[in-house]
């Protein structure tokens, strides 16, 4: 059982697709580096976090840059599903403070 100050991995694992669907929503981070950039994550960990955003029902799609090579664009939330983003928003102190983030 975990002690009251140490979050759950369920409740990490949650909180972090939760600021990586925001990060991408606001435009303040719509690609692996600047994911990496503004979390301090590693390359895979975003990756991963990206593709498990489906498992909540959001929406994230990839936007190719027209004309650039491959991989040249940014993420974009087409849906939130079930999540109220403007939760998610009014909560960013609390899940960056859980997730160790600056």
């Amino acid at each position: 059982m975990n002690s009251p100050h140490v979050p759950s991995k369920t409740r990490t694992s949650f909180y972090r697709r939760l600021y990586v669907a925001w990060l991408i929503d606001s435009g303040t981070a719509t690609s692996v580096p600047a994911l990496m950039a503004a979390t301090g994550m590693p390359r895979r960990t975003a990756q991963d976090t990206i593709a498990a955003l489906a498992e909540l029902d959001i929406v994230c799609v990839f936007e190719q840059d027209a004309g650039d090579r491959h991989n040249a664009g940014a993420y974009r939330i087409v849906d939130w599903g079930a999540i109220d983003r403007s939760w998610v928003e009014r909560h960013l102190g609390p899940i960056k403070n859980t997730l160790g983030y600056p």
